[in-house]
């Protein structure tokens, strides 16, 4: 059985884990916006 200061370790492991997911997910979510909007800009030169 982990000790207390194991599964607090743990616990703050995960939550820096998951910001450092959301930021890649919010870098990722403005570069497809960005893509999908030069598609739609070069879209009457198609």
């Amino acid at each position: 059985m982990p000790s207390t200061r194991e599964i607090r370790q743990r616990i703050r492991s995960v939550k820096n884990i998951a910001k450092t997911t959301k930021a890649l997910q919010m870098v990722a979510s403005s570069k497809m916006r960005r893509s999908q909007q030069r598609v739609e800009q070069a879209r009457p030169y198609a």
